[in-house]
This record gives structure tokens, sequence and C-alpha cells, in this order.
């Protein structure tokens, strides 16, 4: 019997088609059966994967991150990951939710929230997320994978609060990878 590998295509379809399917998993997210055909996305596009080094910042201090309806979320900067994108050196932070580091399931639970070139015109402008584990950090390596980027619950319902990216994760580039604007109408 033969195996075939499968395709880095694939293997973003299937993400996404889990993305969209969780959405329909609990009543309380903002997006039903109706509003899925509205999530718009760039193709697979594999040069948007990269390996950074990551440089851990154990003993920060708790950070409040604003969100987008003025609350403010506490998180702490957890890592610092340095990486090259289309030839070009950048770092983002990566930060740990103080929340959810407290559920079952969620403690190595990391948020890598950017802005890049496409907000507003291709993709939702207040930016979009990433989300990581701790556990994937191996030897001070860590894959991120923008085609895996989406956009916060505020780009699809107001009443959301959803942590605005740091200045410090804006990448001054296009990130043609991941969700697109949401083309849907925005529930109130």
């Amino acid at each position: 019997m033969q195996v075939y590998a499968q395709s880095y295509t694939d293997a973003i379809t299937e993400h996404r088609k889990q993305y969209k399917a969780d959405f329909l998993s609990d009543s309380h997210l903002p997006l039903k059966e109706a509003d899925l055909p509205y999530l718009q996305f760039y193709n697979a596009d594999s040069t948007f994967k990269v390996m950074a080094d990551i440089e851990l910042l154990p003993g920060e201090t708790v950070l409040y991150i604003p969100t987008f309806a003025g609350a403010k979320k506490e998180y702490v900067r957890f890592a610092i990951a340095r990486f090259q994108l289309k030839g070009k050196p950048y770092q983002l932070s990566i930060y740990r939710s103080l929340a959810l580091a407290k559920k079952p399931g969620l403690e190595d639970y990391l948020f890598l929230p950017f802005t890049d070139e496409t907000n507003g015109n291709e993709t939702y402008g207040g930016g979009r997320y990433l989300d990581l584990r701790a556990t994937q950090i191996k030897d001070g390596k860590l894959e991120i994978d923008f085609n895996k980027a989406y956009n916060p619950y505020c780009a699809y319902s107001d009443g959301y609060q959803c942590p605005m990216p740091p200045p410090e994760n804006d990448v001054p580039m296009k990130i043609e990878a991941g969700e697109k604007q949401y083309t849907g109408q925005k529930k109130h």
C-alpha cells in the first residue's frame, strides 16, 4: 500500500474547514452557517510559512492590551519571534493571555496579533491573529504559518472584547495569506 503525503494546499484547506466548523460548534460565536460563505481567504502560499527563532521572555510584567471595545485584557509578553519573510528580517512579540492560561487545556495557548499593509483594504482593518502553543516551540524554534491568520470576532459582530495588535507587531509589508476581509453583514 502506498501512502501519499498530504499537500500543503490540502492541509490548509482542512485547517479552514475546521475553522468554519468551529463557528457552528458554539452558539455564542458570531457566525452561523448562513454566514460562512462570506469568509474569504487568500490561496494557500507556503512562502508565508516561516521557521522563527524564539527568544523566551521569562518574568515579564503584566501588560494591559486595549480592545476595540475600549476595555483592556491582561497579557504577558511570552517571547520574541525573529524570522525572514520574503527575504527580509522581522520580529513579532508573542503573548500569553492570563485569563486563558487558567483554563484547563489552554495553559500553553499563545497569541500572536499582528497588522500589515493589507489591513483595511484586503483584510480586516484592525489586524489579524494567529494561535500558537508553547509546546510547539522546539529547540528555540517555532513554525509560524500566516496562512492560518484569522480575523478577530470584532470583524463579524459588535460586542466582543478583541485585543488590538500592539504597534510593535506591525509588519511593514503585505501578508497576502490567511483570512481576508469578511464580506457579509456585520452584526450589531
